[in-house]
């Protein structure tokens, strides 16, 4: 199945135009925030809002009742739609199905609700507090706005959750049970309680005077993610389906493979096993072998372990000489369950501009299995495939291989 459509919403802007020619830039957009003003850790990569504004997307009354994951996801699904000039008033609403990628609910919702009920005025709880922060919803929202009445759910595997929503899609469509799926991801991580936990964690960067300096992915001086928020959807589509309606795909879905590390609740595998089976799954899939593989978007948090298991699984796979290597979290911070979904839009739009955007922040690596990581400017790489993994909190991973149309 081919994708016709991409809809993105981060912090490196709305649309796929916007996204690429910031990436190109290679520079980190984190910055402080002041939603975690006092903590710790104040910094994040948010959505701009010059860039996007809830209430001229969705309307007041909606944006008020709805959470700030979903008002992301709806902007992306309508321009993924929009994108793949698909009119939802035309098509068989009943052949149409969302699948949205989404790692955890939002906690500021349910922290500001109780609040009111342990101050004693259960009575002022919203009534939408609980609606406004089921995971389920932002699916739910994208078909009843769009009418998309095919199956509808959330896939939650940590933030590997996007990339897995774009492979059970497809799966959808091979399967026979849809002729269009939305897939995605979509979360806002800019909590005050999510930064507080994952700072306990040490997972954060805590270059609080640097911010712009403070993910490195990959980086001998890496010391931490930095959170982020965003939203992607995809349109994924039968074939023969685009071809009858004369859509340009912009690449095709290939291959998808999952796996469990089975072995931390926190740690990857420290070797990449875990990785490397998902990946080595994806390119079965999509009938490839690693030569075939011309980039790599990596999961790439700027964590000391995960990037050192992600870099000794890839040099495995590539027998010592993978090929470009970007990681978009240096530049536009992890959008935890959403994140998986960002990069692999960004990885059909590598395929679409035959080049590699830059990895922010990257001068050298530790004593790990070596990479070459882009770094500095995006670099022209002629390409009929590439990869993007994403890996998970409880060790679970997902790997997708995209091609040229």
């Amino acid at each position: 199945m081919v994708v016709t459509g991409l809809g993105l919403v981060t912090p490196a802007g709305v649309g796929r135009e916007d996204n690429w020619r910031t990436l190109c830039r290679g520079r980190s957009l984190a910055c402080r925030d002041p939603q975690l003003s006092g903590l710790r850790v104040d910094f994040s990569c948010r959505v701009q809002d010059g860039d996007f504004d809830p209430e001229s997307e969705l309307g007041e009354t909606r944006a008020r009742r709805t959470d700030r994951f979903m008002h992301l996801v709806l902007a992306a699904a309508r321009r993924a739609v929009t994108d793949a000039a698909l009119d939802p008033r035309e098509w068989r609403s009943e052949r149409v199905g969302v699948v949205l990628g989404v790692g955890g609910n939002s906690l500021e919702t349910y922290v500001a609700e109780f609040h009111r009920l342990v101050n004693g005025k259960a009575g002022s709880v919203s009534p939408l507090a609980l609606l406004r922060s089921v995971p389920s919803m932002a699916a739910g929202e994208v078909a009843i706005d769009l009418g998309a009445k095919g199956p509808n759910f959330t896939t939650a595997s940590a933030c590997a959750s996007g990339t897995t929503a774009i492979g059970v899609a497809r799966d959808m469509i091979r399967g026979g049970t849809c002729d269009v799926v939305l897939a995605g991801g979509s979360e806002s991580g800019r909590s005050r309680m999510s930064a507080t936990c994952f700072t306990q964690m040490r997972a954060l960067s805590r270059r609080r005077d640097t911010p712009e300096l403070a993910c490195r992915p990959f980086d001998a001086d890496r010391d931490g993610f930095v959170l982020g928020e965003g939203a992607a959807v995809l349109v994924l589509e039968r074939a023969d389906r685009a071809r009858a309606r004369r859509a340009r795909p912009l690449a095709v879905l290939r291959g998808y493979g999952a796996s469990a590390d089975a072995h931390h609740m926190l740690a990857p595998h420290p070797e990449g096993a875990g990785i490397e089976q998902s990946i080595r799954l994806a390119l079965a899939d999509a009938g490839c072998t690693p030569g075939d593989i011309g980039h790599i978007n990596a999961h790439g948090t700027g964590t000391l372990l995960n990037d050192a298991a992600e870099a000794a699984a890839l040099s495995r796979i590539h027998e010592g000489a993978p090929p470009p290597v970007t990681a978009a979290k240096s530049i536009i911070g992890h959008a935890l369950g959403a994140a998986g979904a960002i990069e692999a839009a960004y990885t059909v739009l590598s395929l679409v501009h035959q080049a590699v955007p830059p990895t922010a922040n990257f001068h050298r690596q530790k004593n790990e299995a070596p990479l070459d990581i882009v770094a500095g400017a995006p670099r022209p790489t002629p390409m009929t495939a590439a990869l993007t993994t994403s890996c998970g909190f409880g060790g679970q991973n997902a790997s997708l291989v995209f091609t040229t149309p």
